[in-house]
């Protein structure tokens, strides 16, 4: 898969271990709009999506998590890889650790109707919602949230995703 970008915050360089944690994250776009999960909590929009479990593919966290944060159901044999994005940060619950996570992203349909979710609890808690929006209200939102209970580099990373996809023309 074709690396899009890396986004290395450079805070952890006096780390002293390091926890890999990749995820999967599904890109559906319909009639000129990107489905995304938007925190009403803390106001910030991210890709369906989340952690690989262990002996899962990335395709199969990704069709999984999407099916779990927005109750969509990816059609697997429409699945594409877009591409992968890095992130590097020290770890806000150890400041002694290292966080390094490959984002791996796949353009994909899915069925119509959409399901009820399957949130964890700090899903449930940030109250994640499904919203398909226009990419530049999802770019603007990110840009202006605020550093919180998530790193500032997960707002930025789906909102340079989000930029990548419409130079390549995906909205049109």
């Amino acid at each position: 898969m074709r690396k899009l970008f890396e986004i290395d915050k450079k805070d952890h360089f006096d780390c002293t271990r390091e926890y890999v944690r990749n995820s999967a994250r599904s890109i559906v776009i319909k009639a000129g709009k990107v489905a995304m999960v938007h925190s009403l909590l803390y106001d910030y929009y991210k890709f369906p999506g989340g952690g690989i479990e262990q002996g899962e593919s990335p395709v199969e966290a990704m069709i999984r998590e999407t099916r779990e944060e927005a109750g969509l159901v990816v059609l697997p044999q429409t699945v594409k890889p877009f591409g992968c994005v890095r992130r590097v940060e020290k770890y806000g619950l150890d400041p002694s650790v290292r966080f390094v996570q490959d984002n791996f992203y796949y353009l994909c349909e899915v069925e119509d109707g959409v399901l009820p979710q399957a949130l964890d609890a700090y899903e449930a808690e940030e109250s994640f919602r499904l919203e398909f929006v226009a990419p530049i209200v999802a770019i603007e939102k990110n840009r202006l949230a605020k550093e919180g209970a998530h790193s500032s580099v997960m707002f930025e990373r789906e909102a340079r995703v989000l930029e990548l996809l419409i130079k390549e023309g995906c909205f049109t």
